[in-house]
Formats: structure tokens, sequence, C-alpha cells
């Protein structure tokens, strides 16, 4: 399938806000980072299910779905940021149009949860998402300058820092897919990060992508994020030493992703050369 990529983000533009996943946990952060966007040049869209609240999520599994395709076809809107990750996308990639998405193409961007979309849509509809920066990143009280200036230079410029086709995301989201098809037909640089996990469960995880066989086919390098929160950091270290090795592929460490407030927006499924998002 051909890799779709989204027209990059320009001044004037409008961005929606799409609560696809958890619900809204502090309604100031929403509303600063509405105030950011359109103090930035830019106009602003909220889903309408923005508070809806149904146990954990911004709404019923049909409320958030109907959200997420309106926010596609909308023709106004040019670029799609999540409100948050929590839990909720797994619930829904059922009911997702995949021909609606890859037919309106545009910027779509999140991670944690919403790992679970940017690799659905790459898998099913064929579109270059994002991940990166949420609502919180611009909204809270001192956003990060580094995690703004990223974001803007990755989504509005097309510069990021790094040669080589980069997927992958939240480990545990990502795992939360096995069973489905979504490991990419080609090769991958693949990047990941997490947050709370005991290194027994990382490596349980990583265990579980290596045994599958385009997984192990197509993974071609790895780029460690943050782990935060883990319980050893030698045992950690150690892991991914050895599946390294096992694989017969190279290692970087810190790869700026993480759920801190200092983070990269990493272009998802395309090959990028000359640090550059051509």
């Amino acid at each position: 399938m051909e890799i779709i990529k989204p027209k990059l983000l320009q001044k004037g533009d409008t961005i929606g806000i799409l609560a696809v996943s958890g619900d809204l946990r502090n309604k100031e952060n929403l509303e600063r980072a509405v105030k950011f966007f359109e103090n930035s040049g830019y106009k602003v869209k909220l889903s309408e299910n923005a508070n809806y609240k149904c146990r954990y999520m911004a709404g019923s599994d049909e409320d958030r779905v109907e959200a997420l395709h309106k926010m596609f076809y909308d023709k106004s809107i040019n670029a799609i940021i999540a409100m948050r990750g929590g839990y909720g996308t797994l619930r829904i990639i059922d009911k997702i149009d995949y021909d609606l998405i890859r037919n309106n193409p545009k910027i779509f961007c999140g991670y944690s949860d919403i790992t679970i979309l940017n690799a659905m849509f790459l898998k099913r509809a064929g579109l270059m998402t994002f991940s990166g920066a949420m609502v919180n990143d611009f909204g809270c009280e001192n956003p990060c300058e580094y995690t703004v200036n990223k974001f803007f230079e990755t989504v509005q410029e097309g510069k990021f820092n790094y040669d080589g086709t980069f997927w992958g995301g939240n480990l545990a989201s990502l795992v939360s897919l096995c069973g489905q098809d979504f490991i990419p037909d080609f090769k991958f640089d693949f990047f990941v990060e997490d947050l709370g996990e005991p290194v027994y469960k990382i490596d349980k995880m990583m265990t579980q992508l290596i045994n599958i066989k385009k997984f192990r086919e197509n993974i071609k390098s790895i780029y460690l994020g943050e782990f935060l929160d883990i319980d050893n950091q030698e045992w950690f270290e150690e892991v991914f030493r050895e599946i390294s090795q096992k694989l017969n592929i190279p290692l970087s460490k810190d790869f700026p992703v993480s759920h801190s407030a200092k983070k990269i927006t990493v272009p998802y499924g395309l090959k990028i050369e000359n640090k550059h998002i051509g």
C-alpha cells in the first residue's frame, strides 16, 4: 500500500482537538490549549464529545467513532490532535471507516493510547501520522518549549532530526494489538517508550512482538525512548541489549519520546531522508 503523506500545517489552518480515548481530566488545560493555538494563528474545533464521560472514556464507543469520522470528513479541518490518551481506542478499531481516513488525509497526532490509531491508520488506510504532542503538552501551566517547538518544526516545517522509517510508540498499546494485522509490510526503525511497567513485563511485551514473524523480519533497528518508573535500570538495559544481539540489529538509546513533558513529534511510517519529510 502506498503511504499517504498529509499536507503540512500552515498558519491560519484549523486544528481539530479530538476526544477519542480517555475522558477529560483537566478542563483548564483544554481551554489553555485552545487559546494557545488561537494565539499562535490557528483556528480550533473541538469534537462534540470533548466533555462526554462513559466510565474512564470520552463517551461511548459510538460517540468517539462518530467524533473521529466527523473530524476526518470535515474539509475545514487541516490537522487533528488527540485530546489525551488513557484508554479507549482499542475498543473502536473494528468500527472505524478506514476508507474515509484514506480519502481524507490530514495531520493526525498523539501518543500513549493513540499509538493504536497511529498503527492502524498506517496499516489499514496507508496514512502517515505523527506520534507526539497532545493537548496537555500545549495547555499545561508551563508547556515544555522543546516539545512545542519540535511539534511545529515537524508538522509545519517538515523537519525531523533523524533519518529512517519510524514505527512503534507506546509498548503496552502496541502489544494490545497482538492478534490483529498491525505490523508494517516494510522494514522499519522501531521506537518505543512506556510508563510504570516493571522490567519483567517490558521483557514479556517485547517477547510478544518478537514472536511475530513479520516483526522479526522487518525490524531493522531499535530507538529506545524513555521508560518511566521502572523497577530495575540494570535489568532493563540488559533486556534491550539481549534483544539487539538476538536480532542482530543496532540499538540507540535516549531517543526523545516519552510520557514526560519533553518529547519530539515522530513521523510515523514514512521514510525520512536528509532529516526532512520530503
